[in-house]
């Protein structure tokens, strides 16, 4: 079966509206439901009002306003870096940092989980890429070389399996070896970590590259790579989707500001996801095709594409929406539905979900 898109009419909430049906949305990576929020919304709202929609122009040009200033310098404060480039999308600025820090000669070692874009960027770069076992740091020391420019690249939560690199000893293991070190947080910022802070959260050893998006626990889209001064000047000159893309707007740059004031300020939407994902691990304990995970993200692994497939429409018909994650995506024999849970649910929305299945389950 071809993959398709599939058109939503009332956008990214927790319930939303296709074909006159309503669907309960676990397919979201809006994490924190700020995506929904009435706060963040007329947040953006004054933002346009006062600045328009559109940036009209790369950074370089006239496309970097006094708002991407502030964002930047919330951003940098808070995780701790020196610098942050702005960038469309994550999988613009992973291409971006891949390409133009990686050429013939160099070694880039990555997660063999680490998402489509870094794999991508990977094999294009013209670097000698080899992928370490996941989460397998002794594979990682395994393959350095000392006597090569090496990029170590992992993610800090893998967004097929909800599971968690251990990124300060992953930190620590590329300062030993004399790697630069570079995490994906982009499914970890905002949730993970004290006070949502991501992988800088969880480790008290900052990565020398990390690549955070602004489509998941932000609830609005675009990406930065944070690092030090002296690369981001370097990224500045010769990073291509960032000299030649034009930039996000003011106003969108706003409305991020506010967004991370939500995720350092209003703890009580990662407590609710902590109690959501308890009560979804307690109901599925016994369940073979789940996967207890510490994160938003709660795999429910069939195998067979075809039974993936046929539980994804049986719950639409039930009015839950999920979606199959199938093969060449995930591994083969491991297709799965990728369920998501959102501060913006409900208890007894996932306990539905987890009800329907335990049928599916128990049915065999």
């Amino acid at each position: 079966m071809l993959r398709s898109v599939q058109i939503l009419e009332s956008g990214n909430q927790s319930v939303f509206h296709k074909d006159g049906q309503s669907f309960l949305n676990f397919s979201s990576n809006d994490y924190l439901g700020l995506a929904s929020s009435s706060e963040l919304k007329h947040s953006y709202q004054q933002a346009i009002a006062e600045l328009g929609v559109g940036s009209g122009a790369s950074p370089l040009v006239t496309g970097y306003s006094a708002q991407h200033e502030s964002l930047k310098s919330a951003l940098t404060e808070w995780l701790g870096f020196d610098t942050a480039l702005f960038f469309s999308s994550g999988y613009a600025a992973n291409q971006a940092l891949l390409l133009t820090l990686l050429s013939k000669g160099d070694l880039l070692l990555q997660d063999r989980l680490n998402h489509a874009s870094l794999m991508e960027a990977g094999a294009l770069c013209g670097a000698d890429m080899k992928r370490f076992r996941h989460n397998d740091l002794a594979h990682l020391k395994s393959l350095a070389r000392a006597e090569r420019s090496t990029l170590a690249v992992t993610e800090s939560v893998f967004s097929m399996d909800g599971d968690l690199s251990d990124i300060e000893a992953f930190v620590g293991v590329c300062q030993t070896y004399g790697m630069l070190s570079m995490v994906d947080d982009a499914h970890g910022l905002g949730v993970i970590g004290d006070n949502g802070l991501g992988a800088c959260g969880i480790s008290e050893l900052k990565p020398d590259l990390l690549v955070v998006t602004f489509g998941k626990a932000f609830g609005l889209n675009g990406a930065a790579i944070l690092c030090s001064e002296e690369m981001g000047q370097y990224l500045t000159q010769f990073a291509r989707h960032y000299v030649y893309s034009t930039a996000f707007s003011a106003a969108h740059a706003c409305a991020l500001s506010h967004a991370l004031t939500m995720i350092q300020t209003q703890h009580w939407r990662r407590e609710k996801l902590l109690e959501l994902s308890a009560e979804f691990d307690e109901s599925l304990s016994g369940c073979a095709e789940y996967i207890s995970t510490t994160t938003p993200i709660k795999p429910w692994i069939i195998g067979d594409a075809t039974r993936t497939l046929t539980l994804c429409t049986s719950l639409r018909k039930q009015g839950v929406w999920t979606t199959a994650i199938r093969p060449p995506t995930v591994p083969k024999e491991s297709a799965r539905l990728r369920i998501t849970l959102s501060a913006s649910h409900h208890h007894q929305d996932v306990l539905m979900l987890a009800n329907q299945l335990k049928r599916f389950s128990e049915e065999g």
